[in-house]
């Protein structure tokens, strides 16, 4: 895989920032399917921060390693602004991260509806803050681009939110 300079880029200043901060950092996936670790793990040193990723694309999958409780999941959908921050949470806490992001979406070319159509991503982070976990959310509607496009603009939006998150 062939990553954009701009998502490179981001990737090294992401690692850049946990390494200043001493922060081990992860991923939970869904729609992206591990390109976010991916572009994180082509960083040479992303080793001394990047600690564990989670592929989760279907639901058990999310329900077994994030600790999900499966009907919250059911009753908001898997890709919603709450599944995104509970996938964020549990990838915190399954692997012992200082922060982690997640990212659940529609990619396409098929699952859309009115209600959540082609190229909706939701992205989330959770961090910890002493003894507080401190979240954060983004919803983006990138539209019908094509699946390879929006999981490149989902990966490179999760690392801006990481690169945020990891400034404060």
């Amino acid at each position: 895989m062939t990553f954009s300079p701009e998502i490179l880029s981001t990737a090294e200043r992401v690692i850049d920032l946990a390494r200043q901060r001493g922060w081990r950092i992860g991923a939970a996936e869904s729609c992206t399917g591990g390109l976010l670790m991916a572009a994180l793990t082509e960083i040479a040193g992303a080793s001394d921060v990047v600690a564990a990723g989670f592929v989760t694309y279907a639901d058990d999958a999310k329900v077994e390693l994030l600790g999900l409780d499966a009907e919250n999941l059911e009753e908001h959908g898997a890709v919603s602004k709450r599944v995104a921050q509970w996938m964020a949470r549990g990838a915190l806490d399954a692997a012992g991260l200082d922060l982690a992001v997640a990212i659940t979406g529609i990619a396409g070319p098929h699952g859309g509806s009115e209600e959540k159509p082609l190229g909706l991503v939701h992205i989330a982070t959770a961090r910890r803050q002493g003894k507080r976990i401190i979240l954060d959310h983004k919803e983006v509607r990138y539209g019908d681009l094509g699946r390879h496009q929006v999981r490149m603009r989902a990966v490179l939006a999760a690392l801006l939110m990481l690169e945020g998150a990891a400034g404060h």
